[in-house]
């Protein structure tokens, strides 16, 4: 399409006598960008990936044997706590 508008262009710059004719390459030389720039963002979502199901995620091992009472009711918590990096050449 930019190179039709560059024909275009050059057809209203170097085409003699100015006619009718000028004012329609004038007016494809100006919306043409136009046009490409909306036929591109149209094309682009064309290709867009669709959601995947839930069904394609791992699954889980079922548990073995049933927790007993006292895990139940005192439940186990990591924590993890970070520090400060020290800087090179400081002491």
């Amino acid at each position: 399409m930019m190179a039709i508008r560059l024909v275009c262009f050059a057809l209203v710059l170097f085409v003699t006598p100015y006619s009718w004719y000028t004012w329609v390459f004038a007016a494809m030389a100006i919306f043409l960008p136009y046009l490409a720039v909306v036929i591109a963002n149209v094309s682009a979502d064309m290709t867009a990936p669709t959601a995947l199901g839930p069904e394609r995620m791992i699954e889980a091992p079922a548990p073995s044997a049933a927790p007993s009472p006292a895990a139940a009711q005192a439940p186990q918590v990591i924590r993890i706590d970070e520090s400060p990096q020290e800087r090179a050449g400081e002491s």
